[in-house]
């Protein structure tokens, strides 16, 4: 998995490319406190090699919790900048610093 983050000059915005390699995977969505955990707002698109992948335009100097829905199941991703304990899920969510 892989996050680029890309700082706009012009907004007060940061690009954020979210992948995910799942070359078995039907469905990939990326969803956190951005879209209100709403697991149909940000679905990743599959690419010809395997890997889903998306961007959003996220507002800088802002800290956000996430984490990937594949086929169904949680994941959370190995370079997250951190992971913050979720008392509702009982689980631990990615954190991505902008």
């Amino acid at each position: 998995m892989a996050i680029k983050k890309q700082y706009l000059k012009s907004k007060p915005v940061c690009k954020v490319t979210f992948s995910v390699p799942a070359k078995e995977a039907k469905n990939v969505a990326v969803v956190g406190s951005f879209n209100e955990w709403n697991t149909e707002a940000t679905e990743l698109k599959k690419q010809k090699n395997g890997t889903f992948k998306g961007t959003l335009d996220l507002a800088k100097g802002t800290t956000y919790e996430f984490r990937y829905l594949v086929d169904g199941a949680y994941i959370n991703d190995d370079q997250a900048d951190s992971y913050a304990f979720n008392a509702f899920a009982g689980e631990e969510n990615c954190v991505i610093n902008l």
